[in-house]
């Protein structure tokens, strides 16, 4: 076995070791759970922890976000995000939520439990060949009263100012444990939300020949968003747009509907396929105007794709190859999920990895009430954010 080899199976033993330190860490943030930019008990816990372990440490970033920096030169960030969801959780386990109407329930709490893991890791090492900058991040999970995430408050405010590169991970509850997917380029969808009003003039429900109908205005709009994908998208292009809801001015069956409302999304992993989406949902809202009504598209615009650098990627998959085999590394389609971590990678090159913790026999939905993972393989995801911050700190 080489010497890197070497080296990486020490750091995977390190981290094995800390497995319990790492779930008892995970189920106590799981039991009291934070929402965005609220997350102010986590965020002390964090730096209280990163202080433990020699990090120079910076809070109220981004309002309740923690810095956290050790070593010097070549800066390599890693990243974890702290905020939880307003589900009201249905487990029954002994880390139930006790914060009735909040929950972990996109692995969040798993999350921070693996940054700060590998910041143990690292802050262990005799001479780092470089410096290690925490990013203990709030608010992936929604936005502050200006629309902004997290990840885009903390690059504003500068955490990602002179680091080199920034790597990541996500809990797959669709990924068994012991398992970790990484592949370069775009990895998760870009987000955006279309509110939508058709307007036509509503009447009694018997003299349609005296109103404009704001249903069948929006019958045949919705028809033509329906084909933007199927008819305006190459089939190369992955790109999705839902109407998720909609909402008429009447409630009675002999009332013509003045207007009607469409709420919906777009995802997309190019910027191309991104701004099509948008030239073509006008176009297809314009078929209300030449039936004699009008229309009015309001945007919600979210995070952009998550793109992993093909030479960051490269070097975490590497690692993982070598810490836990080349079997249980593998590659999975693009997911159509987003993720502000898309923000940090477009300010340095980045690398955004998913660990698994699928329940065998009960795989649990993320978002959902039940929402739960396998804890076995946790210490799996800091050796690998380890491992691969040292190597990049080298290159």
């Amino acid at each position: 076995m080489s010497t890197t080899n070497l080296m990486s199976q020490t750091m995977l033993t390190k981290a094995r070791d800390l497995q319990k330190e790492i779930v008892e860490l995970r189920r106590h943030l799981h039991r009291y759970p934070e929402l965005s930019f609220q997350e102010n008990e986590t965020a002390k816990l964090a730096a209280e922890k990163l202080q433990e372990l020699g990090f120079a440490v910076k809070t109220g970033i981004a309002r309740t976000g923690v810095l956290g920096e050790i070593g010097s030169g070549k800066k390599i960030a890693i990243r974890a995000d702290m905020d939880a969801l307003p589900v009201l959780e249905s487990n029954k386990n002994k880390y139930v939520s006790a914060n009735p109407g909040v929950m972990h329930a996109c692995g969040h709490d798993a999350h921070v439990s693996c940054g700060l893991a590998a910041a143990k890791l690292l802050s262990g090492l005799d001479n780092l060949p470089g410096s290690v900058r925490m990013i203990m991040q709030p608010a992936e999970e929604d936005v502050d009263d200006e629309s902004k995430s997290g990840a885009l408050r903390m690059v504003e405010e500068g955490v990602m100012d002179g680091v080199s590169a920034v790597i990541g991970l996500h809990m797959d509850a669709s990924l068994p444990a012991g398992k970790v997917a990484i592949m370069s380029g775009p990895v998760m969808a870009a987000c955006d939300i279309f509110h939508i009003t058709i307007k036509g003039k509503g009447g009694h429900g018997a003299y349609p020949e005296a109103t404009v109908d704001a249903v069948v205005l929006t019958a045949q709009v919705i028809n033509a968003v329906q084909q933007i994908v199927s008819r305006r998208i190459a089939a190369t292009d992955p790109a999705v747009v839902t109407i998720g809801a909609i909402r008429s001015s009447s409630t009675r069956g002999n009332i013509i509907s003045e207007t009607v409302t469409l709420d919906g999304t777009m995802r997309s992993f190019t910027e191309p396929v991104r701004a099509k989406l948008f030239e073509e949902m006008e176009k297809a809202c314009s078929i209300a105007r030449v039936l004699g009504g009008d229309f009015k598209i309001e945007y919600e615009t979210g995070y952009p794709a998550t793109f992993n650098d093909s030479a960051v990627t490269q070097t975490m998959r590497e690692v993982a190859c070598e810490l836990i085999g080349e079997d249980n590394v593998v590659i999975l389609p693009p997911k159509t999920w987003s993720e502000d971590f898309s923000l940090l990678a477009q300010a340095a090159p980045g690398a955004f990895m998913f660990l698994g913790g699928e329940i065998s026999g009960d795989r649990r939905a993320h978002h959902s009430p039940d929402f739960d993972i396998d804890e076995s393989g946790l210490f799996i995801g800091p050796a690998i954010l380890a491992e691969t911050a040292l190597r990049l700190m080298k290159k």
